[in-house]
């Protein structure tokens, strides 16, 4: 989410959002920041179609208009529920929002967790058949 921030507000590619987030964090694992790699190049390279899911199911919101941090949380959130469809959805939704009652504004939580659910609604039926 972090990464997806830095290159919102900054306007930055995503090589140069990589190359300055992991300059600082040096004492991250490998493991952690292979994931962390991988689900940005996911919000990344498939960012048009996350942000059309995102608009879909934010009633009366347009993307431009969410406050940064819940736009990118959404972006982080969805990235997860289409690039790694083997992590359950209600573990993704309740990691995103644990992230958001630390960065978020407190309003901000139920509306996540609204847009989120029903994310994850569409893409288990579009699963399933």
């Amino acid at each position: 989410m972090q990464m997806l921030f830095q290159g919102d507000l900054g306007k930055q590619t995503p090589v140069e959002v990589q190359k300055l987030f992991w300059a600082s964090r040096d004492d991250v694992d490998e493991e952690t920041r292979g994931f962390a790699e991988d689900l940005y190049r996911v919000a990344t390279s498939r960012q048009v179609e996350i942000d059309a899911l995102i608009e879909k199911h934010a009633k009366n919101w347009r993307l431009e208009r969410m406050p940064v941090v819940d736009r990118n949380l959404l972006r982080a959130a969805v990235a997860e529920m289409i690039g790694f469809p083997k992590t359950p959805s209600p573990v993704i939704i309740n990691e995103s929002l644990e992230v958001a009652k630390r960065y978020a504004a407190p309003e901000s939580i139920q509306f996540l967790n609204g847009v989120l659910d029903a994310i994850a609604q569409e893409q288990l039926k579009q699963r399933l058949g």
